[in-house]
């Protein structure tokens, strides 16, 4: 298969392109905001790499028109929330924009793979259902996602693509380039701190392993029946909630450090929702995808190999 990837270089999009570049013919697309490509060396070698904008509307259709992908795998995005908050704009031209500019220039009939969020479902207490639960986002890259969806279903219908919207949870692993929780704690642990600065100690997340989103996603991207026109919508999680406080003490256990905690003032989002579960069920029914990593196996692995972006690190040395 001939399949491009955009955010190919980014967190979930290593790991990816890391699953398919033995039996496929991958073209990666990143702007590389994060640094230098670190794509696995035989997907550097065998990969076309293009160091691309989404928003460049002419560039994508360049590129587009001339790999001739039969499958797009679109992950490129915004999404470190405190930032989009920050600046609406860019995430707005990125995460709306950079997708309308990417279905535009998709070949007909091709599979369309848009990575969405399960920050598109409004609050909720049970894991939640494609079919049965509210699209409320209660904040700026939430709303960026859904807006992504409402574009795909268009432009779906009127070209023909094999459209699949995946709403994927919180992930996480080694190869983080984004300060989310996770990333957050280590990289301050290796900085040599003893006591930690978080925000919101109580509120429920769905946190998948990198490595099973990524399979989550090759699954979608290569496998199952999707009808021309009309987009299918998977939850991409675990079905399993942790609040910080039980993801902390985890990861004390598995670190073996005893740090202490502070809840710091400027942490703590203006809009934080209780709990955010996905019900994997569907994903399971039409694309045969579980998850096969533990959140424990998965804090180990964080811990023993981070990974992280340079940048992470240095922001508290």
């Amino acid at each position: 298969m001939r399949i491009l990837i955009t955010g190919g270089n980014g967190y979930v999009g290593r790991q990816l392109t890391g699953l398919l570049q033995d039996r496929h013919a991958l073209c990666v697309v990143d702007r590389l905001r994060h640094g230098p490509w670190r794509l696995p060396a035989a997907a550097g070698r065998g990969a076309r790499l293009e160091a691309v904008d989404i928003r460049d509307a002419a560039a994508v259709a360049r590129i587009l028109e001339d790999f001739a992908p039969e499958v797009v795998i679109h992950l490129a995005a915004v999404h470190y929330i405190p930032e989009c908050e920050a600046d609406p704009a860019l995430a707005v031209s990125t995460n709306v924009d950079g997708t309308l500019n990417l279905l535009l220039a998709c070949p007909r009939g091709a599979r369309f793979v848009f990575a969405s969020s399960g920050a598109v479902y409004g609050p909720e207490e049970a894991p939640h259902s494609e079919d049965r639960s509210a699209l409320a986002p209660s904040d700026i890259y939430g709303l960026t996602k859904l807006h992504g969806e409402h574009y795909l279903r268009q432009v779906a219908a009127a070209r023909g693509l094999e459209a699949v919207i995946v709403r994927l949870f919180n992930v996480i692993g080694p190869g983080e380039t984004n300060p989310h929780l996770l990333p957050e704690i280590v990289a301050q642990l290796q900085a040599g701190r003893d006591t930690i600065e978080l925000g919101n100690l109580d509120s429920k997340r769905d946190y998948i392993s990198v490595r099973d989103a990524a399979a989550g996603f090759r699954a979608v991207a290569l496998g199952g029946r999707v009808a021309a026109g009309e987009p299918c919508v998977v939850n991409l999680g675990t079905s399993q909630a942790y609040s910080v406080r039980e993801v902390v003490e985890k990861l004390r256990r598995i670190s073996g450090r005893n740090f202490g905690i502070r809840q710091a003032g400027g942490r703590v989002r203006r809009v934080d929702r209780p709990f955010l579960a996905a019900d994997n069920s569907r994903i399971a029914d039409l694309f045969g995808w579980t998850p096969g990593h533990s959140i424990d196996d998965t804090l180990a692995e964080l811990w023993s190999r981070p990974d992280l972006a340079e940048a992470l690190v240095a922001r508290y040395r």
